[in-house]
């Protein structure tokens, strides 16, 4: 059996004029898939009106939730002691999202509960990525 955790919670999104619009998202963990986390956004939150994800490594969130991290179209940092920004990056543009720090820690402690951190199996992530890689071909 595949282990899911799914947390509800609200974000902030910070408009181009500064200001904060609460938004609805899903922060999802599969064991199957131990090194990825997924942020899920609903269509209403979406500039085209199609719900997205966002996958990004598991560490990732871990390190933004102390410091700065991350690179690309990923990056995470904290913002007062409260807060933590998540910065994402697409070819349509660039969101900002501030979420309660505490919800992003409890979602992340809830993941090595669930996979201990070093104890991610690696190997079948691999397989299945290349697998996958290799049916679409």
């Amino acid at each position: 059996m595949d282990a899911a955790i799914e947390q509800p919670t609200v974000a902030r999104l910070i408009t181009a004029e500064n200001r904060e619009v609460p938004v609805s998202a899903t922060l999802r963990y599969r064991a199957h898939d131990p090194l990825a986390v997924f942020v899920d956004f609903p269509a209403e939150a979406a500039l085209d009106g199609e719900a997205v994800t966002w996958t990004f490594a598991r560490s990732l969130l871990d390190q933004g939730l102390r410091a700065p991290a991350g690179h690309g179209d990923v990056r995470i940092w904290p913002y007062g002691g409260t807060r933590t920004v998540l910065e994402f990056h697409s070819p349509h543009g660039l969101a900002l999202l501030q979420f309660q720090a505490a919800a992003l820690r409890r979602f992340l402690q809830h993941s090595y509960q669930t996979v201990p951190a070093g104890q991610e199996d690696v190997g079948a992530v691999v397989e299945r990525g290349l697998s996958a890689l290799f049916d679409e071909v």
